[in-house]
């Protein structure tokens, strides 16, 4: 007999990844936010050189060499700091610490898809309050809430936008709970929340090496928060919850953060051309503060086609079939030529 599972996770849908090709296919990969630039040279050169016989061995349980170099990075102490397997195990640590089965964990919509699912998983009760006009952050509904945690995005997924530090300061005053800040696109903003630690101690920072500093495939993470919080936090988390490659790389892409900057600019830069290209074709462009844009196409055109039409010529973007997001395409940006050749299959497809 097949074991049944919890009631709850046997009726939830799960998360779904951007999609990735297939192994050896060619595309034009511009649907899940990555990096279009290689990782450092350095942390290249950190997997490469790593001593294939500690390997054998489990890996420093709480990661200190990585969070050492995370905590000079911004100017805080180790004791500020837990790595995760990604900030998705970051999420997952912070939710399972502070929010219990049937309480509340509220967050503006839309934004992340993964935060309902992890809620879930932990038998949270979800409140989901719709951004104000202008993608403006609704404090006051997610205080109403009751909710024991306030999840979201800084800048946000899928929009783009940024929430000013001075609201969230106002928040965080306001709310008795834990405000979690996602800070996944942060490196691409060039603003960040972690000057209000110091003032605001029921503020978490999450992290990761995924986006800024091109490390997807090693998934590594990391949170900001007071001590007293880290401590908790250090209680839920795996054992050895990141691997000691991805320790030593990740370790190395922090230090080498001449090199990260250099290729967020470039990100920006391109960004801001094809922002302005795609405007000038009769899209809608969110102003957007991430490594990516939310375009609304232009009358006469609809979303889907244009998705699916692109997928045919080889060109990945992402297509939400959401209500407020189905007349919308999130399109990252990549390198130059990619960015060509998305225009010019967009083009191709009748939409400039």
């Amino acid at each position: 007999m097949t074991p049944r599972p919890r009631p709850d996770i046997a009726s939830m849908a799960g998360y779904t990844p951007g999609e990735q090709p297939a192994a050896g296919l060619r595309v034009v990969k511009l649907n899940t936010n990555e990096n279009p630039f290689p990782p450092s040279p350095r942390a290249v050169a950190a997997i490469r050189d790593y001593d294939p016989d500690s390997l054998r061995r489990y890996p420093d349980p709480t990661a200190d060499q990585f969070r050492d170099a995370v905590a000079k990075r911004h100017g805080l102490t180790r004791g500020h700091v837990i790595a995760g397997n990604g900030s998705d195990d970051i999420l997952s640590i912070v939710l399972r610490t502070y929010v219990g089965p049937g309480e509340i964990i509220a967050w503006p919509n839309p934004t992340y898809s993964l935060y309902p699912v992890l809620a879930e998983i932990a038998g949270a009760k979800i409140a989901s309050v719709p951004w104000e006009t202008g993608w403006r952050l609704p404090a006051q509904a997610l205080i109403a809430t009751g909710a024991k945690a306030i999840f979201f995005a800084n800048p946000n997924a899928p929009s783009g936008t940024l929430v000013p530090n001075g609201e969230i300061e106002t928040l965080a005053r306001q709310f008795p709970g834990l405000v979690l800040v996602d800070e996944a696109y942060a490196d691409f903003a060039g603003i960040d929340a972690v000057g209000l630690l110091a003032s605001c101690p029921n503020v978490v920072i999450s992290r990761t090496l995924s986006k800024g500093y091109g490390l997807c495939g090693i998934r590594l993470g990391y949170a900001l928060a007071a001590p007293a919080i880290v401590d908790q936090l250090m209680k839920v988390k795996d054992s050895y919850n990141c691997n000691a490659l991805a320790i030593a790389a990740g370790t190395a892409a922090i230090e080498d953060h001449a090199y990260a900057e250099q290729t967020w600019q470039a990100v920006r830069s391109e960004r801001a051309r094809v922002n302005a290209e795609l405007e000038r074709r009769g899209f809608a462009v969110i102003p957007s503060h991430a490594n990516f844009l939310l375009a609304t196409v232009p009358a006469g055109q609809d979303a889907r086609t244009l998705y699916q039409g692109l997928k045919q010529r080889g060109i990945l973007i992402r297509f939400f079939d959401k209500p407020g997001l189905s007349d919308k395409l999130r399109i990252s940006i990549g390198r130059s030529d990619e960015n060509d050749a998305l225009l010019s299959g967009l083009a191709a497809l009748g939409a400039g």
